[in-house]
């Protein structure tokens, strides 16, 4: 049985992750991979609203929401009020998170040689397939192909004559 696109991603997030998180414990951090992508941001600047860190991280608000919700029992990030609208929340990096940048790029440093490594050994490299993936979806959302995919499918069962390929039609 073919698996969907779905579980195929699932699963290699999971092999990806797994193995990352893997070398996170080698390297003696207690640290979760999907921290990456805001630390990252937070490494680079100073004091920034959720929404901010979203789009420089390039992931959803509800995910950042989330992620930092880990992030600040595990104390690498403090929030607090703005100081010009008490309704936005600032993040920063806690003395403890900005203590383990050095070694966190140390295994960031080590993971995108992995990704390399990996990109090397296919015929056509994951990095690439998956940013032309997120650019196609951005012109042309998912939910809309298969609302598309949905629709002609509905004018094949309507038109049976339809299921004939235009190829054989003009034959």
């Amino acid at each position: 049985m073919r698996q969907g696109l779905g579980t195929q991603l699932r699963h290699l997030i999971d092999l990806l992750d797994g193995a990352v998180d893997a070398a996170y414990g080698e390297a003696g951090l207690d640290y979760r991979p999907r921290y990456t992508p805001v630390m990252r941001v937070l490494a680079a600047h100073d004091g920034l609203s959720i929404g901010r860190i979203a789009e420089l991280a390039g992931i959803t608000q509800p995910a950042v929401t989330q992620t930092l919700a880990l992030m600040k029992a595990d104390k690498l990030v403090t929030v607090t009020a703005s100081d010009s609208d008490a309704r936005q929340r600032v993040v920063r990096l806690s003395r403890h998170g900005r203590s383990l940048l050095g070694r966190l790029q140390e295994c960031w440093d080590m993971t995108r040689r992995a990704a390399d490594s990996l990109d090397a050994d296919l015929p056509y490299p994951l990095s690439q397939c998956l940013r032309e993936a997120i650019e196609a979806l951005e012109k042309h959302p998912f939910g809309d192909r298969i609302r598309a995919a949905r629709h002609r499918q509905a004018d094949r069962h309507a038109r049976p004559d339809a299921a004939v390929s235009p190829d054989l039609e003009s034959e």
